[in-house]
């Protein structure tokens, strides 16, 4: 088994899944402007400590992804995030796209950039320390969107993206989003999702990426935000799962769902729902990357008072040891409110 390969089993690996640290910087800033902190520099550093050292961290994460400024900085202690990480058992990663800008020509679609100089980037992570990347598409679905134009511009640069990683040595975990915003239904949902996983898995396999050294962050079949009917757990999962196995490799070792504006507790029932009706059965490991699905809790707790750093640690440490036990279908919902 390849270095990659092993890294990319290793974040899939049984009771764990990723913890998603990699905001941008206007996406975190957002963030603690919810709870009254100024975005500085520092401030995101002090937070950004309080979720690498949550005592006990490795138990559920097996992974975290960084941002640029992030990758570079280091606790009070002087250790970098990089080492703290490593010392509690959680693996490296690091975001590498520069976003989703509009697609010329294409109304109402984007295509995430980032490709300029990506090699010489990828060469410098690998020595902070980074041992997997990551590059998110977003596809939309409106009137008449999302086309095949769309869809295929996304899954070529991310195939160019793979290909990259694979020849620095890092793990390239690819994540076309299909967006929740919208009235469509989850028929729509599944249908755009298996027309962009088709896309992807022919491009990657024209990039000469090898399968078995990837990751595939994805979203979960829902419908949309604004649909009049929103499916139970069940159906998501069923829906979800029926997708999955039309349309990813057997090859892949694993999927990770983002959390992509579900609730935490949604986000946590309906993986624990497609592990419980069919975990076992399948090809590859069903686990999560979470962002705000993780942090919330954490964010809400700190208030950027370092005071409260246990009270968030230990909010954070609740919410992945519950998408622990969803990995293997054991979450119940009573777990909410018992203490971790």
């Amino acid at each position: 088994m390849s270095s990659m390969e092993e890294t990319a089993r290793t974040l899939v690996a049984p009771g764990k899944g990723i913890l998603a640290a990699d905001e941008s910087t206007g996406t975190i800033a957002r963030r603690l402007d919810s709870i009254g902190v100024e975005s500085t520099e520092d401030a995101r550093r002090r937070y950004r400590q309080l979720l690498f050292t949550t005592p006990g961290l490795g138990d559920h994460i097996s992974g975290a992804i960084l941002f640029d400024e992030t990758i570079r900085q280091s606790a009070d202690d002087g250790r970098s995030f990089v080492d703290v990480l490593v010392e509690a058992g959680v693996v490296p990663g690091i975001k590498v796209d520069t976003g989703a800008k509009p697609l010329a020509l294409y109304p109402g679609e984007t295509v995430t950039e980032g490709l300029d100089g990506l090699r010489e980037r990828l060469a410098d992570y690998v020595e902070l320390g980074a041992r997997f990347a990551k590059w998110r598409a977003t596809i939309a679905i409106g009137d008449g969107v999302p086309t095949d134009g769309a869809i295929g511009a996304n899954a070529h640069a991310m195939a160019r993206y793979a290909a990259l990683c694979q020849e620095a040595g890092l793990v390239p975990i690819v994540e076309p989003e299909v967006l929740m915003d919208g009235d469509h239904d989850l028929s729509t949902c599944e249908a755009v999702t298996g027309r962009t996983l088709d896309a992807l898995y022919r491009a990657l396999n024209e990039a000469r990426v090898a399968l078995p050294g990837t990751l595939l962050k994805v979203n979960m079949i829902v419908p949309g935000a604004s649909s009049a009917v929103q499916d139970d757990d069940a159906a998501i999962a069923r829906a979800t799962i029926r997708c999955l196995t039309t349309h990813v490799p057997a090859e892949v070792p694993g999927v990770v769902f983002l959390s992509g504006g579900m609730s935490d507790e949604h986000a946590t029932s309906r993986l624990n729902e497609m592990n419980r009706i069919a975990g076992a059965t399948l090809d590859w490991e069903l686990s999560f990357s979470y962002g705000r699905a993780l942090q919330a809790p954490s964010l809400a707790a700190w208030g950027g008072e370092d005071a409260n750093v246990g009270a968030a640690q230990s909010a954070l440490a609740h919410r992945a040891r519950l998408n622990g036990l969803a990995r293997g279908g054991e979450y119940r919902s009573d777990m909410e409110t018992t203490a971790a």
